[in-house]
């Protein structure tokens, strides 16, 4: 989670207008900052904060914005400040858990051009890019695209191709990723450490604008996609060392319930060995839709034990947006 702060990016990596053949200055007043409350109540205030802060950019020319989804998770109220310092009220339109995305409607005339939607296919390793932030050049980076691969959070999250873009840009959330046609290919999720023989360095996940189309229509109409819901259990893991080991469990969430416990190793799903982590979450996911029953086999100071999670909708457990 990123926060407004006195943050600077050097010189040295912010874009330069002569180095793009679109009007960037004109692409970069697409984007806002955006400034969330979340209520103390919520799910998700606990580990992403009640108070939230990041950028958006317009997509289209009534206002609507996208984000990235943790910026506006169950917030009660979003502003979103332009490039010359106006501020207007907004509301969550909708959130996307599969994606990551999250829409937002402007309440008053933002009067800023919308970033065209563009094809995050098209863009190849090694092309340059701009990692845009809200408050122009100043606020975004010249970055370039250096790998296209499999993502696995956490948080039962998986992306099948991932963008990653360096220099890193180190107010990351909700950033746009603008490609060398001057149109939005993706949206700024993560930083990361990435090694090397030099020491690690930051670089930037970033979620592939192709995933948007698809479900735009839903997001904006229903508030999510018409999709049938994953099953969510409720937990945190990750893997090391070819084992996936449960790291926390949501409160009153699923794992929890069905005493899952921070240390058990995942060791199979319905009696499938389970092999990295985008593995396990795509073993479970593939057992059906929420409220399926997921038969784990864990390892537990040594010993094997089985247990049947009941899984459920992640959704519930969350304060939806209000429709308007």
């Amino acid at each position: 989670m990123t926060s407004h702060g006195d943050w600077k990016i050097p010189a040295a990596v912010q874009p330069k207008a002569g180095d793009y053949a679109y009007d960037l200055d004109r692409a970069l007043s697409a984007m806002v900052s955006l400034s969330t409350r979340i209520p103390p109540e919520a799910f998700t205030a606990e580990t992403l904060g009640t108070e939230r802060a990041g950028n958006g950019v317009v997509i289209r020319d009534d206002g609507l914005v996208l984000t990235i989804g943790y910026l506006v998770t169950e917030a009660d109220s979003v502003w979103m400040t332009t490039h010359d310092g106006r501020s207007v009220p907004g509301h969550v339109v909708g959130f996307d858990a599969v994606t990551g995305f999250g829409l937002v409607q402007a309440l008053g005339d933002l009067r800023l051009p919308a970033l065209p939607i563009g094809r995050s296919d098209s863009l190849k390793i090694g092309d340059k890019a701009v990692m845009a932030g809200a408050g122009g050049r100043t606020r975004c980076v010249a970055a370039e695209l250096i790998a296209r691969q499999e993502f696995a959070g956490y948080w039962e999250y998986v992306l099948d191709e991932a963008l990653f873009t360096a220099p890193s840009h180190p107010h990351w959330g909700g950033t746009a990723l603008i490609g060398p046609a001057g149109d939005l290919l993706g949206i700024g999720s993560l930083q990361l450490q990435q090694g090397g023989a030099e020491g690690p360095k930051a670089i930037n996940l970033v979620v592939p604008i192709d995933l948007l189309p698809p479900i735009l229509d839903d997001l904006t109409t229903r508030g999510r996609a018409d999709r049938p819901t994953r099953p969510w259990l409720g937990l945190y893991a990750s893997d090391s060392d070819g084992v996936v080991v449960v790291m926390g469990l949501a409160d009153d969430g699923p794992a929890e319930s069905a005493d899952l416990r921070v240390g058990d190793v995942l060791a199979a799903v319905a009696g499938e060995p389970v092999e990295d982590l985008a593995g396990f979450f795509r073993q479970v996911w593939a057992l059906g839709e929420a409220g399926v029953r997921v038969p784990l086999t864990i390892e537990r100071e040594g010993r094997p034990i089985k247990l049947v999670v009941t899984s459920s909708d992640r959704e519930r457990f969350l304060v939806s947006p209000q429709l308007h």
